[in-house]
């Protein structure tokens, strides 16, 4: 792509100009460090009793917690569409993990078999994402773990997005599994063309389900961050870099190495379960599902604080902004116990639902120097005002319009910029109100200030979270004049999309099939 330095972009509230925060010469370096189906309430941070967190609690003490953060989904492919596109999943092309299998011959890999390309529904290739805007700017982009934004060889991945080294899972069915057959690979450093497979021999070796799966040897979680922890040690002090880090860690399956780590746990939890599994589901069966759970949180930790010793050893902290966030709220998949660990922060549900446990997320954000050290927040943003946020640190000066020379026919953004909060300045934008949906469970929510409203299959339910915030008593019969007006906040916000349906209300409370 030939992008024009001068990127120009559409915001929901319209015009507004923004001031550059970052010189041609010393932009900010930024790692999203982004894990998988991790509850509000599972940092010691954020309040967890039983799992150790110390590299991720000493990120926030040396910046600031959010403690109203909103994923933009409650799964995982529309949250992270929300945090690339800018968008609610009112306006954006992925809302849900639509998946799709392709059979095709399997030219591209040098064998002569058919196989299935796998990936979720790709991005719009009209609108623009993050790694184009960074790249447009002049910084280096790597991504390391989940893609999740198209199937292979579909009109959305990495090479064709703005990243330029990539290593994970491009399908994040896939990831289901964490001694996979194969992992994905582009780099244009070594002169990929393409995203190719990456199979991991000794794993193939042995089956993909029973008891001798876990003779299986290499672990995906582990290999991801070492990629990624190689790409972060190429970087240099004179060329900025983007990077996101999508750990798979702490999604089901539960397993992970038999090491240190895990032991811990379980001379730690001496009572601990087991799940057997069933022949309906895709993971394999656990034994001691509360040390395995846990270890995988201390293991995402120790990545972190691995990350964060090389960026000192190389120079690099006081000049790089390091975000921490979960893609949604905990899950109860593959022998999960949410209840055990108050997985929820006191929050009411889980992953798949819009009450507050299903996207209120950790949020973190670490900037030295700029951001001042053990601050909390009680700001409500969504993943999609990172777009703006970024934009704004990285010297985008104005952000309103159209994608400037390019194909990127852009119409919609939904995200207000929080740098000022980051900066300890004034806020003067904030949201009217928060949106989401999502059609597997058939649920829209919205939020302004404290109400919030969850439309299930079409049938309004309000809450107070200013008194609820356990969201225990629906009010919506008392109030109905605040349903007609989030109800219209609904009617406008949501646009069709063939691919992915809600039943919405009308604002008479009534629901509407879409």
């Amino acid at each position: 792509m030939n992008h024009n330095k001068n990127i120009i972009l559409l915001l929901g509230g319209g015009l507004a100009a923004m001031p550059a925060l970052a010189s041609e010469t010393q932009k900010p370096n930024i790692l999203y460090i982004m894990c998988d189906d991790m509850g509000y309430g599972d940092l010691g941070c954020y309040g967890q009793p039983y799992i150790s967190t110390p590299n991720i609690d000493s990120l926030a003490a040396q910046g600031m917690r959010f403690t109203q953060a909103y994923a933009g989904s409650p799964v995982s492919a529309p949250s992270r569409a929300s945090f690339m596109t800018g968008q609610h999943s009112g306006h954006c092309e992925v809302r849900g993990n639509k998946e799709y299998w392709r059979d095709v011959p399997m030219v591209r890999y040098g064998q002569n078999e058919d196989f299935s390309l796998v990936g979720q529904h790709p991005y719009d290739s009209a609108h623009v994402v993050l790694p184009e805007i960074f790249k447009d700017r002049g910084y280096t982009t790597g991504m390391f773990g989940k893609w999740a934004g198209g199937y292979e060889g579909s009109r959305s991945v990495p090479e064709t997005r703005g990243i330029d080294e990539f290593f994970g899972y491009i399908c994040q069915f896939q990831a289901h599994l964490y001694y996979p057959n194969f992992l994905n690979r582009y780099s244009k450093s070594a002169g990929d063309t393409a995203t190719v497979r990456v199979v991991m021999e000794q794993n193939i070796q042995h089956p993909m389900y029973g008891p001798e799966y876990r003779n299986r040897e290499q672990y995906s979680a582990d290999l991801i961050h070492q990629e990624a922890m190689k790409w972060i040690d190429s970087q240099t002090a004179d060329k900025p870099f983007f990077g996101i880090l999508t750990y798979t860690l702490p999604h089901a399956e539960l397993v992970q190495p038999e090491d240190s780590i895990v032991n811990h746990y379980r001379d730690k939890f001496t009572t601990d379960l087991d799940w057997e599994g069933s022949i309906w589901s895709r993971y394999n069966p656990s034994f001691h599902t509360h040390a395995q759970f846990a270890g995988m949180i201390t293991r995402l930790d120790a990545y972190v604080g691995e990350i964060m010793a090389l960026l000192k050893k190389k120079g690099l902290d006081d000049n790089t902004i390091v975000i921490f966030t979960s893609d949604n709220g905990p899950h109860e998949e593959g022998g999960a116990d949410p209840t055990f660990f108050g997985r929820d922060g006191k929050l009411r549900g889980l992953k798949r639902q819009i009450h507050e446990g299903g996207i209120r997320v950790p949020f973190i954000v670490r900037w030295d120097g700029k951001i001042a050290p053990g601050s909390v927040q009680e700001l409500p943003i969504a993943f999609y005002d990172l777009m703006p946020t970024f934009a704004e640190i990285i010297g985008v000066e104005q952000f309103p319009g159209k994608y400037a020379n390019t194909d990127k026919e852009v119409d919609h953004f939904d995200g207000i910029s929080f740098a000022p909060t980051l900066l300890g300045k004034n806020q003067e934008r904030k949201h009217d109100f928060l949106y989401w949906e999502f059609d597997e469970t058939d649920q829209i929510g919205v939020r302004k200030g404290d109400w919030k409203l969850i439309v299930k299959s079409g049938i309004p339910h309000l809450y107070n979270l200013a008194d609820d915030i356990h969201e225990d008593r629906d009010i919506a019969s008392s109030h109905p004049d605040i349903v007609r007006e989030m109800t219209d906040i609904i009617l406008r916000e949501h646009t069709p999309n063939p691919h992915f349906h809600v039943t919405l209300p009308n604002n008479q409370g009534n629901s509407v099939v879409e």
